[in-house]
């Protein structure tokens, strides 16, 4: 099953979690990040990366996430990897460890 993006990480964006990606199936979205759910290996590495703890099994996540990332529009150009800068919303802190 799919890990999923929580509304925690609305204009969060912290992105350590794509870092650790192995398959690079993270996407972003203008508020948050969103992880494809047909991409995810379902490996958890991203999920201890997270800061802000919105990284979550597909059947342990709120209805409402998991509709959010089942109904983004995952267009390659929106695709991030290890490589790229993700642009960090409002509540980016670089003070976060």
């Amino acid at each position: 099953m799919p890990h999923i993006v929580g509304k925690e990480c609305i204009e969060c964006k912290y992105g350590d979690c794509v870092e650790v990606c192995p398959v690079d199936c993270f996407f972003e979205g203008e508020l948050q990040l969103f992880i494809h759910p047909n991409e995810c290996i379902d490996c958890g590495a991203c999920v201890p990366h997270c800061p802000v703890g919105a990284i979550k099994p597909d059947f342990d996540a709120e209805q409402e996430a998991t509709d959010l990332n089942k109904n983004f529009e995952y267009k390659d150009d929106l695709r991030k990897t290890a490589k790229e800068d993700i642009s960090h919303g409002s509540k980016f802190d670089p003070n976060i460890s």
